[in-house]
């Protein structure tokens, strides 16, 4: 059994390129779908698209919101030397002649360098160049970490989940119980009825009586909402089993569950049974509220 698996999560990882320290982090709640928010530096190549395809990949629904942190270093600007410009300078010192006696110095390496163009300036952009793709490498082992998050967190919803449904099953036993008394008190609450209304006037019949009785009892039977609840229990208890995305079934098996519960207060002619089917609507409002975070 892989178990359940809630929408509710949060992973992070540490990491880094080149010496540069980056984080990703990812914040996980329920959706009706996958909804993906990706935040990330520009310059990190594809980030976006290499998230969402990775997410795809891995979950079915949530809300998701996935976020990048470099601590990118200041850009520092390096001079280097035009080593064309400098052969074009040497290649015209050496035209020149220097009249004899002239009070000229040799030229030297530290005066050359200060002419025009011989020295350039360059970003030193060698250690960003790593950080357009090395990050990326932590978005897989971070959705695995999201993944353990709402697996971890789904082991806490199932519980919940199961002692929601053994609540809903007892429940559905007392009504059981209490609505095998309906046509007794029906035809008893008939029969005194027609008495205060027939006081004064002839007798009716017990056949008759019976009769109109048992056609109330038909329509307050709930013997077949009493065995589609427990079917649904069945059902619910079959998908925690099976585990995985089954989230979306889980929705509508708590709309099956509402509608089951409804009726069962619509037909019900004994107080008792009206409290039970108010005490099944309010675990089943609980159990829709669970499901709704699952996956």
């Amino acid at each position: 059994m892989t178990g359940i698996a809630s929408m509710t999560g949060f992973a992070r990882i540490d990491g880094q390129t080149g010496g540069v320290p980056w984080t990703w982090e990812a914040r996980s709640v329920n959706g009706r779908g996958l909804d993906l928010r990706v935040k990330a530096p520009s310059f990190v190549d594809a980030a976006d698209r290499h998230v969402r395809q990775a997410a795809a990949e891995r979950f079915k629904r949530g809300s998701i919101q996935v976020s990048l942190t470099v601590e990118r270093p200041d850009v520092r600007t390096v001079a280097r030397i035009d080593r064309a410009a400098l052969q074009a300078v040497l290649d015209d010192l050496a035209t020149i002649e220097v009249p004899p006696g002239a009070m000229i110095a040799p030229a030297r390496l530290d005066g050359l360098l200060q002419v025009r163009g011989v020295m350039t300036t360059a970003d030193a952009e060698d250690a960003t160049d790593a950080l357009k793709t090395g990050p990326l490498d932590g978005v897989g082992p971070l959705f695995e970490a999201l993944h353990a998050a709402r697996l971890e967190e789904g082991a806490r919803l199932q519980a919940s989940l199961v002692a929601t449904l053994d609540r809903i099953a007892d429940l559905a036993v007392q009504a059981r119980a209490l609505a095998a008394r309906q046509p007794a008190q029906l035809a008893a609450r008939y029969r005194e009825t027609l008495r205060q209304l027939t006081a004064e006037g002839p007798p009716v019949s017990e056949d008759w009586i019976m009769q109109e009785a048992a056609a109330l009892a038909v329509k307050a039977d709930v013997a077949e909402e009493l065995e589609r609840l427990a079917a649904h229990v069945e059902q619910a208890r079959d998908l925690l089993a099976e585990g995985g995305p089954v989230g979306r079934r889980f929705d509508f098996l708590s709309q099956e569950f509402n509608r089951e519960a409804n009726t069962l207060g619509a037909k019900s002619a004994d107080l008792a049974l009206t409290r039970v089917a108010m005490d099944l609507k309010a675990a089943i409002d609980a159990f829709r509220e669970q499901v709704q975070n699952v996956e």
